[in-house]
């Protein structure tokens, strides 16, 4: 049994009741085996792939607070403090109720790499918990992020752990967090990113994930020949992240003619309004449903009535933008029988293995969430030198610096993969190019 296959089965032992973690490390490793196949006598010596898959520091914590009606109530948070070889930890915080200890670790495991890839000196982390901030009033999660914040603050720092927002987390809720974690500590310093910019938030830090998802889509299609303009668009979400794919791949030229949250799903063939969309979604906070009331060209899709979803829309690019394994073998087999030419990953593995593998043994251009997804944890990067600095920058600066670092992550998976013979692979290609970096600074740091 080699190396990889030995260490998997341990991980799938010692992990048995967390799959998605266990799926996260399977589609790493699968990919790494060309690498680790040719050091595998150093790799196993310095123990790599079991210090890499076992975190530095697993944090789990009660969260008590009260309701609106005076009841008190009872959630459970997390922090995985996975990896800091290259820099402090750095991850988002998810609130939604399907978070347990093997979603933040896939999470956490998926951020290293991630991370590395910005080429800028973050480690990889990720924290949450299970409670949901959909129905509660603005006193509600308040009292939540507060409580939430005061056991965090003492494992977290600007030089320690950095969080960011994620999933029903956003600039309320690190609003809430940021000034608890200043009251309890006495610190004013960039301890989260996604601030608002009156208290050293960046500009471009709101668009920057779906942004940067276009730019390493972008630059993908034309190191393959195609041009994004004119090309269909099909996009999943109704989130941060889905909202600025949109709006970024209607300026490069495309039409963007879906979107969804977790309910239902609009197709609009004469393209996703944005203003629209924003208002719904950002403003009043409602489902799409009244997207569809407003927009005659809109068509609204129930996805429990119905049981179909966007990926049946036939489309050129696929950007899935909204939550782990949302896109399956059947959307996948679905997606190329319409004539999809490229799927890029806005959210965290979206995207099934055996999805992937059906993509790429079809001759679809896949880019992986390690690497196409990157652009909000490097713009929080760039959040924290700003703060570090006591500077704030200009939007078109920190929009520029975002572009060249998903060029060159689109470019540094590329050249991975054809330095491996997997040319065109760049679930492969993210993998090999986040994982060397992390290596080369294990091993120069000794056994810790």
């Amino acid at each position: 049994m080699s190396y990889v296959d030995e260490v998997l089965e341990l991980v799938k032992k010692k992990n048995s009741n967390e799959p998605e973690f266990i799926q996260a490390v399977t589609e790493v490793f699968e990919s790494l085996k060309p690498v680790i196949e040719a050091n595998e006598e150093l790799y196993k010596r310095e123990a790599i792939l079991e210090r890499i898959t076992e975190p530095e520091r697993q944090l789990k914590f009660r969260v008590p607070w009260v309701d609106d009606k005076g009841q008190v109530r009872v959630n459970t948070g997390y922090r995985v403090q996975f990896n800091s070889a290259i820099g402090p930890y750095k991850g988002g915080i998810r609130l939604h109720p399907s978070v347990n200890i093997g979603i933040i670790k896939f999470l956490g495991f998926e951020q290293i790499f991630k991370n590395s890839l910005t080429s800028l000196p973050i480690g990889g982390g990720k924290g949450g918990s299970d409670f949901d901030p959909k129905g509660k009033s603005d006193r509600e999660i308040m009292a939540f992020c507060q409580s939430f914040m005061t056991e965090l603050c003492k494992y977290i720092g600007a030089d320690t752990d950095v969080p960011a927002g994620d999933i029903g987390t956003g600039a309320r809720e690190i609003g809430y967090m940021f000034g608890q974690y200043k009251r309890i500590r006495g610190l004013y310093e960039g301890v989260l990113t996604g601030k608002g910019l009156s208290y050293g938030g960046s500009l471009a830090r709101t668009e920057a994930t779906g942004y940067g998802l276009l730019y390493f889509t972008d630059e993908m299609l034309k190191s393959n020949g195609i041009d994004i303009k004119g090309k269909t668009v099909a996009v999943s979400g109704a989130g941060n992240v889905a909202i600025y794919a949109i709006q970024k791949a209607q300026q490069l030229g495309a039409n963007v003619v879906t979107c969804s949250d977790s309910t239902g799903w609009i197709y609009d063939p004469e393209g996703i309004d944005v203003a629209l969309l924003k208002e719904v979604k950002e403003v009043k906070r409602a489902r799409l449903t009244e997207y569809a009331a407003a927009r005659k060209s809109a068509v609204y899709h129930d996805k429990a009535a119905e049981g179909t979803n966007q990926w049946t829309i036939k489309c050129d690019i696929a950007l899935p933008c909204a939550t782990q394994n949302e896109l399956n073998i059947d959307d996948a087999k679905t997606l190329v029988a319409n004539g999809v030419i490229a799927v890029a990953e806005g959210a965290n593995m979206p995207t099934t293995i055996e999805a992937t593998k059906y993509f790429q043994e079809n001759g679809v251009l896949f880019a992986p969430g390690k690497a196409s997804n990157a652009g909000g944890v490097a713009t929080s990067a760039l959040e924290m030198s700003q703060n570090s600095e006591r500077l704030s920058w200009s939007f078109d600066e920190v929009d520029a610096k975002l572009k060249s670092i998903m060029v060159n992550i689109f470019h540094n998976a590329d050249n991975a993969a054809k330095k491996y013979g997997m040319a065109g692979n760049y679930v492969a290609g993210a993998n090999i190019a986040g994982f060397e970096k992390v290596v080369d600074a294990m091993l120069a740091q000794g056994v810790c």
